[in-house]
């Protein structure tokens, strides 16, 4: 978990006044997704998942409300995952006691959902906060970029296609197509680091 960027020293600090709706807005942006994802990922349900994360946002807001959190410990994400990993355990622990029965198809799609239980939870967590992070990041620049620009980057970026093959559905040249996935990627990880430390 070391290498995974840590959330920005200057959010974190801005999170301690609950008043600053900017910083909390930012933060539900780019936490909540990972969180309700990771639930979801764990086996629950839409609304259960959603429950679970708003939990933990309550729970994070209480820890700054007490002085927030202190970096000795680790990293923001580090000490964000095992507040969601407690709260999640809490929720299983407690459908095991109180297990309720179901025979719809909704069932199935649930227990398909779960993630392989060999997977490594951190990993996973790391995983969704960086895939939140990348989308969030690149839906803020995109409008910086001209439609046959951003194509070039996301088709090859992001969809795996060949530089050639891009170039000649956008009708530029390959040297086009990887200049202007350059120029997008750039203005990404300018983005990323506006909330975060590399």
């Amino acid at each position: 978990m070391t290498d995974s960027p840590t959330t920005h020293p200057s959010l974190l600090v801005r999170l301690r006044d609950s008043r600053d709706a900017a910083a909390w807005e930012l933060f539900v942006e780019l936490y909540a997704p990972p969180v309700y994802g990771f639930a979801r990922r764990h086996g629950l349900q839409d609304a259960d998942a959603a429950d679970l994360t708003q939990d933990v946002l309550r729970s994070v807001s209480k820890a700054f409300g007490r002085g927030g959190f202190d970096p000795q410990l680790g990293s923001f994400r580090g000490w964000l995952f095992t507040v969601v990993r407690n709260r999640l355990r809490d929720v299983l622990d407690g459908r095991r006691r109180h297990p309720q029965g179901s025979g719809d198809t909704a069932a199935l799609e649930r227990m398909a959902a779960v993630q392989d239980p060999g997977a490594d939870p951190v990993t996973l967590w790391d995983q969704e906060c960086e895939r939140q992070l990348f989308d969030w990041a690149a839906e803020q620049v995109r409008g910086r970029f001209a439609p046959a620009t951003w194509q070039a980057f996301w088709r090859t970026a992001v969809e795996g296609e060949s530089g050639k093959e891009v170039a000649a559905a956008l009708g530029i040249s390959v040297a086009a197509v990887y200049l202007a996935k350059g120029r997008v990627m750039a203005a990404i990880k300018e983005q990323v680091r506006s909330v975060n430390d590399e």
